[in-house]
């Protein structure tokens, strides 16, 4: 009986070990960490920076919102699931529109959605980093901040991703606790008996209740996504059939349930006139002088925390531009240069270093049009969070298709198999939201046709100059594809 573990482990341990060509990534991260990884990136700055604005659209039932945006986000990761455990490989969303519809410019447009969501979140997220800092410390300018910020991260991730995986297990604990604290303020104020639970059923709304659910939700799908990001570290991920399937549905449905008690919370001890007109709606509730702590000390400890949520998201979203750009280079869909990974760190060092100086320019563009007044009345941050939920809902979408498409191939014995009707009830779930995003702010149109603008450099840039068509490799080289064998010649 005890032979079929000891086989699985080392059949776990027999592919972790297949590192011999040199464009391989390490494999190196196992199912805990994956969990953490995936818990961490949902949770992330979301639930700290918007739950008063997903509170302003629903009223004292905005945690509605929040439980349907993580049904439809988990009905998502069912299809993810489904996807790696059959192509356990970087590069995501991406590479599994690649090999279901093997159309190249269709592959091009997923993976520059991909990038310029990642791009633009994580240059909010960065600006957000610098708000928080100045609570603490005093030290202009904020875009200096932003940078060092995106730069320091770069640098972490360059070192390795087992050192970037673990840092993000650390700032998930951290990020967790200070959810901890929220709610048991909110347990205090229950068992005083103080509690009025009518509130959580009240709409702020002339209309339909459903319709104000669905705005909550289109605000809050920002703080839902991060859980695709963990497809991008399925190749350096130990036995991604077992492990990834567990990792990611598990940490999704705990960011769900955290995300649904923290909203509780907030709506019971903080009237929601207070949380909608806060943009840092979560220290509303520490400043509600429901514990014996001083309010000053415990709104310095809560700004901290909030940098360091901000830090596990904002890394994460690095690692993903990285991993994307190094797997679609193999795919000839960006120019093979990505693909070159460090030879010491095993880290893809062309891709990060694109990435953080992208994310770095529309910091800079970001902030200069704050500047001049341009960029609508919401500012552009926040029209980055938006840009973000647009292109997000799209991949989604396309995911669930081609998790339907690939069906057609031959099934891997030990691959995960989603449920089709859950899927089917994700893709509509996904598009019926774009729609409601796009009519609602109609402006963001323009965003992301911006970026996508400047994807169309990388995509010339390899039908220029890529080696494409490459089918039969020289002898002694291995069948990897045209982008891996320009790296060779570089």
């Amino acid at each position: 009986m005890t032979d079929a573990p000891d086989l699985a482990h080392e059949k776990a341990l027999e592919r972790a070990r297949e590192l011999d060509d040199d464009e391989n990534l390490q494999r190196s991260i196992s199912g805990r960490l994956l969990f953490f990884y995936v818990l961490g990136d949902v949770l992330g700055s979301g639930i700290y920076v918007l739950i008063g604005a997903v509170a302003a659209a629903v009223g004292g039932a905005f945690w509605m919102a929040f439980l349907a945006g993580v049904t439809v986000a988990t009905l998502t990761g069912l299809a993810y699931a489904e996807l790696v455990t059959k192509h356990p490989q970087a590069a995501g969303a991406a590479l599994y529109v690649s090999k279901a519809f093997r159309n190249p410019f269709l592959t091009f447009l997923v993976t520059i959605c991909m990038l310029s969501a990642t791009f633009a979140a994580a240059g909010s997220l960065a600006t957000g980093f610098s708000s928080y800092f100045a609570q603490v410390w005093e030290l202009p300018p904020p875009l200096l901040i932003s940078v060092i910020f995106i730069a320091a991260l770069a640098v972490v991730n360059f070192i390795g991703i087992t050192e970037s995986v673990i840092a993000n297990m650390v700032m998930t604990f951290v990020e967790v606790a200070g959810l901890a604290v929220v709610v048991l303020i909110g347990i205090v104020y229950v068992s005083r008996g103080e509690a009025d639970f009518s509130v959580l059923l009240e709409f702020d709304t002339d209309g339909s209740p459903i319709f104000a659910v669905v705005a909550g939700v289109a605000l809050a799908f920002f703080a839902m996504t991060g859980f695709e990001n963990a497809a991008n570290v399925a190749e350096e991920t130990i036995d991604p059939a077992r492990n990834f399937p567990r990792a990611l549905i598990g940490g999704m449905v705990g960011a769900g349930i955290i995300y649904v008690i923290v909203a509780m919370t907030a709506a019971l001890t903080v009237p929601i006139d207070t949380l909608a007109s806060s943009d840092a709606a979560l220290l509303e509730v520490i400043k509600a002088d429901i514990i014996p702590v001083p309010v000053g000390v415990m709104t310095t400890i809560f700004a901290i925390v909030a940098m360091v949520a901000i830090t596990n998201t904002t890394l994460v979203a690095l690692v993903t531009q990285s991993r994307i750009l190094y797997g679609m280079a193999r795919e000839d869909v960006v120019p093979g240069f990505f693909a070159k990974v460090h030879a010491a760190r095993r880290s893809p060092w062309v891709a990060l270093v694109f990435s953080a100086l992208v994310v770095t320019t529309l910091l800079v563009v970001g902030h200069t049009l704050d500047a001049a007044g341009i960029g609508g009345s919401s500012g552009v941050v926040e029209r980055l969070a938006t840009v973000t939920v647009v292109f997000t809902l799209f991949i989604y979408a396309l995911v669930i298709v081609a998790a339907f498409v690939l069906r057609r191939d031959e099934r891997p014995p030990d691959s995960f198999r989603a449920p089709t009707p859950l899927l089917v009830i994700g893709v509509v779930g996904n598009l019926a939201l774009l729609v409601y995003v796009v009519v609602d702010d109609p402006t963001s149109l323009f965003w992301c046709a911006g970026l996508l603008a400047l994807g169309l450099v990388l995509y010339t840039v390899e039908k220029l100059v890529g080696r494409t068509g490459e089918t039969t490799p020289p002898p002694g080289r291995a069948p990897t594809g045209s982008a891996r064998d320009e790296e060779e010649e570089l």
